[in-house]
């Protein structure tokens, strides 16, 4: 990306901020300098943080907490662009085709660094070779909702109700996590379930509420408030064990015919290729200690997320290995690359 100066000397992008809803400023962050005073020569300019999905999705909050923090630390302002659609495929090539300065980021999920090579036939970034790891942020739990009109309190009153109900039950989805989670659940238990994909998760949960749809698998982050208000109900975690974040809910893993069920999608941040190593260390050292560090755990706790960092070549190694673990779950799950 190249920086355009005005006739001060200064970058242009600094006579434009107020066209940017800088995260920084609205938190109020005292004492923030301008970009281009930064003492190392980097940042000169407002970072972009990119999220593949909607404003209102459990990847959008964690980003704008992650963005207010990021800029406070970096003594500027960080932007949140959203850019959902296609499964996150629209803002991953965004990101890949990006100017690799530093000044554009990809804080993403296990759709499209995990699950979308396997469940597209083709896609227009690679998301190994397209991507400079930055840092591991944490795992989002995921949990079954259903609407509140559905007469079933647990995941074996469900299944039964699906059976007594043939082609009655649906399913939504507005990520990987959704789509891959459902076609298993139906696999496993038998019980026909009719997938209705959505572009994100808000509209997704709007249709539950509102009856059109009777389930879906939804991250903490997106649904927990809507579940604490009382307008859909919780069931079960997609994971293994319990989560500390809602610990009432019983594993999906519990129920006799889901036996060995475990799906968690997990979040990082990533920067295009060929981003200079200093830049991305410097990015890591803030976006790790934070991840680990107290106030960033806890203000996302409350929003379902479990917060956690790592180095670039752990996530690095771990998205290789994330490729591999949801290719199996995608063909055991049935579903055929689109």
């Amino acid at each position: 990306m190249q920086t355009t100066k005005n006739a001060t000397g200064q970058p242009a992008a600094m006579a434009n901020r107020r066209r940017f809803i800088s995260i920084g400023a609205a938190a109020g962050l005292a004492g923030a300098m301008p970009w281009a005073f930064a003492q190392d020569g980097y940042p000169r300019q407002p970072i972009r943080i990119v999220v593949p999905f909607a404003a209102g999705s459990g990847t959008d909050a964690v980003a704008r907490i992650a963005g207010q923090m990021l800029g406070d630390a970096l003594k500027g302002s960080v932007i949140i662009d959203n850019r959902a659609g296609a499964n996150g495929v629209i803002a991953a090539e965004y990101v890949a085709k990006a100017a690799p300065d530093g000044y554009t980021l990809f804080m993403t999920t296990n759709t499209t660094h995990s699950a979308n090579p396997s469940l597209m036939k083709s896609l227009p970034y690679d998301p190994v070779k397209d991507f400079a790891p930055v840092s591991r942020m944490g795992n989002l739990p995921f949990m079954l909702v259903v609407n509140n009109d559905l007469p079933v309190k647990s995941v074996a009153e469900l299944l039964a109700w699906g059976r007594t109900h043939p082609g009655k039950l649906t399913y939504a989805s507005g990520n990987s996590t959704g789509i891959v989670s459902g076609a298993t659940l139906s696999r496993m238990s038998g019980v026909p379930m009719l997938h209705v994909p959505y572009k994100s998760t808000p509209p997704a949960i709007a249709d539950l509420i509102g009856g059109q749809v009777s389930m879906m698998v939804v991250d903490l982050a997106a649904g927990l408030a809507t579940v604490k208000a009382g307008k859909m109900r919780a069931i079960a975690v997609t994971t293994q064990e319990r989560t500390k974040l809602f610990p009432e809910l019983p594993p999906l893993a519990d129920t006799p015919e889901l036996k060995g069920f475990d799906i968690t999608s997990w979040n990082g941040v990533f920067a295009p290729a060929g981003t200079p190593r200093d830049i991305v260390l410097k990015l890591n050292k803030v976006l790790a200690e934070m991840a680990n560090g107290p106030v960033f755990r806890e203000r996302v706790a409350k929003l379902g997320f479990d917060a956690f960092g790592s180095t670039p070549e752990e996530l690095g190694a771990f998205t290789v290995a994330e490729l591999a673990k949801w290719k199996k779950l995608i063909q055991a799950a049935g579903i055929q690359p689109e």
